[in-house]
């Protein structure tokens, strides 16, 4: 099962709740989150926002292709990306946007594509708007999700703070069509893969696609409504905490409707050591995603 826990509750280290947000984060790697702050309007103008983008004609959408930049900012077209290299390529396209470094930072001028200037249609003032509200927000509530895990874990609340003070966090805006009749079995709107990063927190429409495979094996559907939030944790989060946390595999198959869904992929600074406790080894955050946005992107695949 995939508890649905209430944040406000967590903020207070309730005990039940905590004892539920341990299950989830060792055992299942997926949990629904509710009570927020950030209600179910809130979401409703960010989904339509990103429904509204995607019904544009292809001629503004490709005037912010990433493939033209090379980085992952901007529209990403269907089968722009591939998670797992066994399966045809994903049958779905995306809106990327992240964070904007400030002139002063020392990450500045060192051409990391994890922190690229953001792309945004001309004339689409609302759009940004909308969205880089939205992202600030989202981070502040995954901020608050990644705290109580801390605490879940038996450490500081705060002890995760520092590493998120120039996130590589990415917002972005999946739009999955209906599937198609000629899909085949290695066909999907994503192939079953684990997040790379830290913490997910992934705002729906409502309507189905998402499956999770379950601890026993079996893949599970799981919803959440405008308002309530689906959160998953990724592999970096996994080998950063010595596998107290688990990443676990994913997927969207695609049905007979299309689908919005808008994942916050919430990730530390560039320059974080984020190998296991104890391990004696460095593992930095930034070349880690760096090289698995590498094996991702169809149109990064061709350069590395």
């Amino acid at each position: 099962m995939i508890d649905n826990l209430d944040l406000a509750k967590l903020d207070q280290h309730d005990p039940a709740e905590m004892d539920k947000l341990r299950d989830a984060v060792g055992r299942v790697g997926f949990l629904r989150i509710s009570n927020t702050g950030l209600s179910a309007d809130r979401i409703g103008q960010v989904l339509a926002a990103y429904r509204d983008f995607f019904r544009q004609p292809d001629e503004i959408k490709q005037s912010v292709d990433m493939a033209a930049t090379g980085a992952n900012r901007g529209w990403g077209a269907s089968r722009s990306e591939q998670v797992d290299p066994d399966a045809n390529p994903d049958y779905k396209q995306v809106f990327d946007c992240g964070f904007e470094l400030p002139s002063d930072s020392p990450y500045a001028g060192r051409g990391l594509s994890v922190y690229a200037p953001n792309l945004w249609p001309e004339g689409a003032e609302m759009f940004r708007d909308t969205i880089q509200s939205y992202y600030s927000d989202a981070c502040a509530v995954a901020m608050r999700i990644l705290r109580m895990i801390a605490v879940s874990l038996g450490r500081e609340a705060g002890s995760f703070d520092a590493a998120f003070d120039t996130p590589m966090a990415l917002l972005r805006g999946n739009y999955y069509p209906q599937r198609p009749d000629w899909a085949g079995e290695n066909d999907f709107g994503i192939a079953a893969h684990t997040d790379y990063g830290c913490l997910t927190l992934l705002a729906t429409d409502g309507t189905p696609g998402l499956e999770v495979r379950m601890p026993n094996g079996t893949w599970q559907p799981v919803e959440a409504a405008p308002g309530q939030f689906i959160i998953n944790f990724g592999e970096m989060l996994e080998f950063w905490t010595g596998g107290e946390v688990k990443a676990t595999e994913h997927r969207v198959r695609g049905g007979a409707a299309e689908r919005i869904s808008v994942p916050l992929f919430f990730n530390p600074s560039y320059d974080t050591n984020v190998a296991p406790p104890g391990s004696g080894t460095f593992i930095r955050a930034g070349e880690h995603l760096t090289r698995r946005f590498n094996e991702t992107y169809v149109h990064l695949q061709a350069t590395t």
